[in-house]
C-alpha cells in the first residue's frame, strides 16, 4: 500500500492538488491481496499526506481464462480453471491477477 499512496500523492501534487478525495484501485481477486488489509494500511499510512481523509474505494476483478486449445474465454474461481467447452486444463489467466490505480479524485488548490 505504501508504494500505491506515493505513486498517488506524486500524481496528485503534479496536478496541484490541496488533498485527495478519493481513490480507487481495481485488483484481481487471484492477485492474493486482502481488501480488508489494504483498508486498514490506507487508513494507517495517510495520516499526515495529501490523501489524509480520503476514501478508498476498491473494485475486484474475478477471474477469466482463455483456452490454449479452444480458444474459449471463461470465467472461474480461482482452483477450477479447465475449460468448460472442451475439458482443457492448458489455460492462460486473461484476468483476476491486476492491482492498479483505476483513478484518484482530487481538490484542487484554491478551490
Amino acid at each position: 500500500m505504501q508504494g500505491v499512496l506515493d505513486a498517488v500523492e506524486k500524481t496528485a501534487r503534479e496536478a496541484g492538488a490541496a488533498s485527495v478525495v478519493e481513490v480507487r484501485l481495481t485488483i484481481g481477486t487471484m492477485a492474493e491481496v486482502e481488501p480488508d488489509a489494504l483498508r486498514f494500511a490506507f487508513e494507517v499510512l495517510t495520516d499526515d499526506t495529501l490523501c489524509a481523509g480520503a476514501k478508498l474505494e476498491i473494485a475486484e476483478v474475478e477471474p477469466r481464462s482463455r483456452c490454449l486449445q479452444c480458444g474459449e474465454e471463461f470465467a472461474h474461481d480461482r482452483f477450477h480453471r479447465a475449460c468448460p467447452a472442451c475439458d482443457a486444463l492448458a489455460t492462460e489467466l486473461i484476468a483476476g491477477r491486476e492491482m492498479y490505480v483505476s483513478s484518484i479524485e482530487i481538490e484542487e488548490q484554491g478551490v
